[in-house]
């Protein structure tokens, strides 16, 4: 996947929004990470995969579910 090229004014929408979804980001690695090491090698397929894969799926809803959020404030503008 090729890197996005932002003007600046973009760039620092992204750096600003990067900040508030860092924090749940950070969340859902611990808990991530929490699930693994809690877990010998032979469990780490199958149930627990999942669950580390809906833990990032959830994440990714909030990315956008706080962009979207965002944008309804004003707080930054639709890419054309």
């Amino acid at each position: 996947m090729a890197d996005v090229v932002l003007t600046p004014a973009q760039e620092a929408e992204a750096q600003r929004l990067a900040t508030l979804i860092g924090k749940k980001a950070q969340e859902e690695a611990l808990q991530m990470v929490r699930l693994l090491v809690a877990k010998p090698d032979c469990e780490l397929l199958g149930a627990v995969e999942f669950e580390i894969r809906d833990r990032a799926h959830r994440l990714a809803a909030h990315a956008m579910e706080t962009v979207l959020d965002e944008r309804k404030k004003g707080g930054t503008t639709a890419r054309a």
